[in-house]
C-alpha cells in the first residue's frame, strides 16, 4: 500500500513512463515528456532508474564515432524483453490454454490442453493448471524460478484484489480462494482474473483497442462477460470485483427474474434442442456451438435457428443499454457464440440499431473479433505484466 502522496505520485509517474515506452517505443525522452506532460527532469530521473533496474534499454541512433561532426546521437528508449517472464492462462470448461511471454508481452511459448475441467474438485483443477503452467515453461526452455508471475483467467465473478472466485461455471462451489490454491503449488506470485477482463487487456495492448483508452468488451462464451476499459484502466467494482453480464435482469416471469444468460448464453442456445443425441454428446464435450451450427446451417434445425436469433436480439438490445449508460466509442465482441455467424450477428445489429437512443446513435463502433484462445491467454499474461509495471521495483527516481 502506498503510504504517502510523494510515493503515490512516483508510482503513478513511473507506470505512466514505462507504459508509454511499451506502447510507443523506441522513443526519446523529450517525446515522452511532450506526450505525458511530465517535466524533462522527471522523465530523465524516472528513465534513469528504469535503466538501472534493467526494465528499459537505451539505443543510440546515429554514428557514435562521428558524433562531433554529425551531432550528438539520439538516445531512444525501449523495453528490455528479458526483464521478466510471465505466464497467462485461460481456463474454460473443456480446455486450458497457456501463454508464456516476455516483458514486452511477446509470446515465447503456448500450450493447449483439451481436457474437461468444469465441476472437478478444486484440488484437481488446481493440479491441472499447475501441470499446464509447468509444461508451458519447460517448452520454452525455462524453469519455474525464472517466471516472475502467473495470471489465471476464468469465467465468472472474480475479486481481483483478493483472488477469490465468487462464482464460476468452472467450480462446483462458490467463494473459492483459488489464488491460495495456485500460489501454494507454484511458489510464485499468482493473480486470478476474470477472462473478459484479461482479453480486454489483450485488445488494449495488441488488438482492436490498441488505439483507444476507452472501450467496452463483451465476451460471448459459456458465460456472458463484460469488461470496461476507461482511461486505459479496467473499471472494477468494490474489492476489484469483475462484471458478469449474464446476471443482468431483462424481465420478470412466473418463477422470478429473467436473466440475460437464460436468453443469450451459450447454454441457452445449445440446450434448445438437446433431444438430438449428437448435440447432447457435443455439449458434454464442450463442442455444443460447433455442432449446433452444423445442425442449423446444414440440417435446417428451426428450434436452434430461433434460439440463435433470440440470443442475437437480446445481446443487441443489451449493447444498446450499455451504450446508453456509458457512451463508449467502441464495443468489441469476442467469444465462441460468434461462430454462429450471420444468423446471430445480423439480428444483433438490427436489435441494437432499433434500441439505441438517437441521443447516442452513431457514437459507438461495433467491432466483432473472434480471436483464438491463445489471445485470451496472452491477455492474462498482460494482466500480470501490468501488475509488474505498477509495482515499485526500486525506490529510485523522482517523487514528483
Amino acid at each position: 500500500m502506498k503510504t504517502g502522496d510523494p510515493e503515490l505520485m512516483r508510482a503513478i509517474n513511473r507506470f505512466t513512463v514505462l507504459d508509454f515506452i511499451r506502447r510507443r517505443g523506441p522513443i526519446a525522452r523529450i517525446e515522452i515528456s511532450d506526450e505525458t506532460q511530465l517535466s524533462t527532469t522527471t522523465v530523465s530521473a524516472i528513465t534513469a532508474s528504469l535503466i538501472d533496474d534493467g526494465l528499459i534499454t537505451p539505443r543510440h541512433e546515429g554514428d557514435l564515432r562521428n558524433a562531433a561532426s554529425r551531432g550528438r546521437p539520439r538516445v531512444m528508449l525501449e523495453l528490455n524483453p528479458a526483464a521478466a517472464r510471465v505466464v497467462g492462462a485461460k481456463i474454460a470448461a473443456n480446455r486450458m490454454v497457456f501463454a508464456l511471454t516476455d516483458f514486452c508481452g511477446s509470446v515465447i511459448s503456448t500450450l493447449t490442453l483439451p481436457i474437461r475441467v468444469d465441476r472437478q474438485p478444486i484440488g484437481v483443477i488446481a493440479d491441472l493448471v499447475e501441470d499446464g503452467v509447468r509444461r508451458c515453461v519447460v517448452d520454452a526452455g525455462l524453469s519455474l524460478n525464472e517466471i516472475l508471475s502467473v495470471c489465471v483467467s476464468l469465467p465468472g465473478v472474480v475479486e481481483h484484489i483478493t483472488g477469490r472466485v465468487r462464482s464460476s461455471p468452472i467450480f462446483r462451489e462458490p467463494d473459492v480462494e483459488f489464488v491460495t490454491e495456485m500460489t501454494e503449488r507454484l511458489g510464485v506470485s499468482v493473480i486470478v482474473e476474470n477472462d473478459a477482463n484479461a482479453v480486454a487487456v489483450a485488445h488494449h495492448w495488441f488488438g482492436k483497442g490498441r488505439d483507444s483508452d476507452d472501450f467496452v468488451l463483451i465476451a460471448l462464451e459459456q458465460t456472458l462477460g463484460l469488461a470496461v476499459m476507461h482511461g486505459g484502466q479496467l473499471f472494477r467494482g468494490a474489492r476489484g470485483i469483475s462484471h458478469n453480464l449474464g446476471d443482468l435482469v431483462v424481465g420478470t416471469g412466473a418463477d422470478g427474474p429473467i436473466r440475460l444468460s437464460s436468453q443469450a448464453g451459450e447454454s441457452a442456445i445449445v440446450s434448445s434442442d438437446l433431444t438430438n443425441s449428437r448435440l447432447a454428446d457435443a455439449v458434454r464435450l464442450g463442442r455444443g456451438v460447433a455442432q449446433a451450427r452444423v445442425m442449423m446451417m446444414e440440417a435446417g434445425d428451426q428450434r436452434l435457428a430461433s434460439a440463435v436469433t433470440l440470443a442475437g436480439q437480446a445481446i443487441g438490445t443489451t449493447i444498446a443499454n450499455i451504450v446508453t449508460l456509458f457512451a463508449p466509442p467502441r464495443v468489441v465482441l469476442v467469444g465462441s457464440t460468434l461462430a454462429f455467424g450471420p444468423p446471430f450477428i445480423e439480428p444483433l445489429r438490427e436489435a441494437y440499431t432499433k434500441a439505441v437512443p438517437l441521443s447516442v446513435s452513431g457514437i459507438a463502433e461495433l467491432v466483432i473479433d473472434d480471436v483464438p484462445d491463445e489471445f485470451w491467454a496472452r491477455g492474462a499474461a498482460s494482466v500480470a505484466l501490468r501488475e509488474l509495471y505498477e509495482s515499485p521495483w526500486s525506490t529510485t527516481g523522482p517523487a514528483v
